[in-house]
């Protein structure tokens, strides 16, 4: 700890309570419970869920494809406690699911994959027919194909033919599933299926809710359904909302509006006498590769079986944060350790308030960085952005005070090198922006990963190396209003990832000005 000789203690010891207050403050923000009603116990089982039988390191990709009989019985057994019923969507591997639904209780809907592939299709079909005639007492109906025509893989004639195919050799009810509107656009389904199977998912929609308007959206879908195709039954087949990932305009994911949305949707359906099935059992993290980080967490359970709080008990957006005020603990002490002695107020106030805001800002990237990082390249690519704002943070700490010793050298080597730290930020930046502007949809806010450079360097210019920065400085604030556009005036997201992006900037510009200097 810093020498007390000379020093403003008073200022100090101000900004170190007012750091650790808001360090400690905007960790437990994020991770503070909710208390809602429950819609679980052991007394009132939901009706269904999709299940997938993956575990968190497996894929339907992978080669060879093999599924754990052990895995299952274990999934089995857990949502058995919760659910009466669960969803497939794929007869491969899952041979022993009837077995292992009838020792749990439950009953199962069995889906056969339908893709553009008439040979895959056709043995899925098969194996559909051969599945619901062995096992009547466990199977409670069957779907042929899921999203299929939304795919464009089907056409509506051939996919009536396949279902017409299964309904004449099976007892059960017969459905097929997709998103509502491809059964308005294809009506010449309704008539071949038994039940109508829709999807439901008002964050995915072309014009997404927000969490307040979707349950709304949901009854006025499944009315207009009710009403369109009377006598026949209408299923939702699949309702949720994501826990993690990217906001879509106004509908943000979080644990706490998954929770919010599961538990009013299972009010609303019961009291309704609505048949639901909802998305999904467990996450999937694989689901990550296709859909963004959004598409691996629709779970109840996550990916490790653990109860995310969803249907019953108080529910927390970040359930681990101890574990991140912890990590910006050691950071906020890290940053006072090596700003070393200060001798001003002035260096006394900031100090601190650096290691707070370092503490939340890297704690916030590594959280996103653990959520979004899908491949090898990914996290090599949020190591590097941790490390750039690790420097950023050392040159900032050793900058407020005269040093000697290795203070004074580490910091004469970061300042010769801070333009070209400063353009590699600005580097990674300029990409990040262009992503959000032609390739949002799958994409993250990476706004932590940027909000500490931008703020040390527009306190603290520096002298760029090249003017290349100013084309970075260019790109950067050329996008800033067409991703603004793109998601709206309503994501709050958005606007946090194009103030910061002004910040940097003005960090930029700053630091330009300074070369001309």
């Amino acid at each position: 700890m810093p020498s007390i000789a000379r020093f403003p203690l008073l200022p100090y010891l101000f900004a170190c309570l007012l750091g650790l207050f808001a360090l400690c403050g905007f960790w437990y923000g994020l991770g503070q419970p909710v208390v809602l009603p429950d819609v679980a116990s052991a007394s009132h089982k939901l009706q269904c869920a999709s299940y997938t039988p993956f575990d968190k390191d497996q894929s339907p990709f992978d080669q060879p494809f093999k599924l754990r009989p052990e895995r299952m019985d274990a999934d089995l057994a857990l949502l058995a406690t919760r659910f009466e019923c669960i969803r497939t969507y794929s007869m491969t591997g899952l041979e022993a699911l009837p077995d292992l639904a009838r020792k749990h209780g439950l009953k199962l809907m069995i889906g056969a994959w339908v893709n553009s592939n008439p040979v895959d299709t056709e043995k899925e079909v098969d194996l559909l027919i051969a599945s619901a005639n062995a096992n009547p007492d466990v199977v409670s109906s069957v779907i042929v194909g899921n999203e299929a025509l939304l795919r464009k893989e089907v056409t509506g004639p051939q996919l009536a033919r396949l279902i017409n195919k299964v309904k004449a050799n099976v007892k059960q009810p017969v459905t097929y599933a997709d998103v509502w509107e491809f059964w308005l656009k294809h009506p010449e389904i309704a008539p071949a299926v038994d039940f109508l199977t829709i999807h439901l998912l008002p964050y995915w929609e072309d014009d997404p809710s927000n969490i307040d308007a979707a349950l709304n959206h949901v009854a006025q879908v499944r009315q207009v359904f009710g009403n369109k195709f009377a006598p026949k039954d209408v299923m939702i087949g699949e309702t949720g909302w994501p826990s993690e990932g990217r906001q879509r305009e106004t509908a943000l994911p979080s644990r706490v509006n998954e929770a919010k949305f599961i538990r009013g949707f299972v009010v609303m359906a019961e009291h309704n006498g609505w048949h639901y099935n909802l998305i999904e059992a467990f996450d999937q993290p694989w689901k990550r590769a296709s859909e963004g980080a959004v598409g691996g967490y629709w779970g109840l359970f996550d990916a490790d079986r653990q109860d995310k709080g969803v249907l019953a008990g108080p529910v927390s957006n970040l359930p681990y944060w101890p574990f991140w005020l912890s990590v910006g603990g050691v950071i906020f002490v890290a940053t006072l350790l090596l700003g070393g002695r200060v001798r001003s107020t002035r260096a006394a106030l900031v100090l601190p308030l650096l290691g707070a805001l370092a503490a939340c800002s890297i704690g916030a990237w590594g959280e996103l960085a653990r959520v979004t990082s899908r491949f090898a390249s990914e996290w090599l690519w949020a190591a590097l952005l941790l490390a750039l704002n690790l420097l950023v943070l050392a040159h900032a700490a050793l900058s407020l005070n005269n040093h000697t010793g290795w203070r004074q050298r580490a910091f004469d080597r970061l300042e010769k090198h801070a333009g070209w730290l400063l353009a590699a930020i600005g580097f990674a930046a300029a990409v990040m922006m262009l992503e959000l502007v032609f390739d949002p949809r799958y994409r993250s806010f990476p706004s932590a990963a940027l909000l500490l450079p931008a703020l040390v360097y527009l306190c603290r210019p520096v002298r760029v190396p090249r003017r290349e920065i100013a084309l970075l400085t260019f790109i950067i604030g050329a996008g800033i209003a067409p991703q603004l556009y793109r998601e709206g005036l309503e994501n709050q997201q958005a606007w946090g990832w194009a103030l910061v992006n002004v910040l940097m900037v003005a960090a930029l510009w700053r630091s330009l000005r300074a070369r001309k200097a």
